[in-house]
């Protein structure tokens, strides 16, 4: 994850944070990029995401599962370190676990991340994947080590 950074955004109201903390705003890494990755919105409520399917499509035409991965596991990580700069921290991932229950060959996919569990120690979201129609193409959980920013 990269270091936190200042913005115009209101501080967050989250039991525990720090007052006057402004929330980490999102930057795309090499590979976000590389996939097309765009954001809608960024809160510590709620991340969402978008991915076209065309150019992260496996050998036989399908999204590629490890895509799916890819995208959920830094959606759910940037909605983790939103949070940990309310609190002056970080976060890092220490578990993430996938369930494909459908598959997509064209359009765009939407990624939601949705806090379960938010403490000051530990976060766990709940990351959907959804297609163009809104059906569920994949669920990810994933959780995050929050820790002081290395300097």
């Amino acid at each position: 994850m990269t270091a936190l950074s200042p913005d115009d955004a209101a501080p967050d109201t989250t039991p525990g944070a720090t007052p006057g903390a402004t929330p980490w705003k999102i930057v795309l890494g090499e590979l976000d990029e590389k996939m097309g990755v765009k954001i809608l919105e960024e809160s510590v409520e709620r991340v969402v995401a978008t991915m076209p399917v065309e150019g992260n499509r496996q050998s036989f035409g399908l999204l590629h599962g490890g895509a799916s991965l890819a995208v959920g596991e830094a959606v759910g990580s940037w909605a983790a370190v939103i949070h940990a700069s309310t609190l002056g921290k970080t976060a890092v991932g220490v578990d993430v676990s996938a369930t494909h229950h459908r598959s997509a060959r064209e359009g765009q996919i939407t990624i939601t991340a949705t806090p379960i569990y938010l403490g000051g120690t530990l976060t766990t979201h709940e990351v959907l994947i959804t297609n163009d129609a809104g059906q569920r193409l994949c669920t990810l959980r994933i959780t995050n080590l929050l820790m002081k920013p290395k300097k």
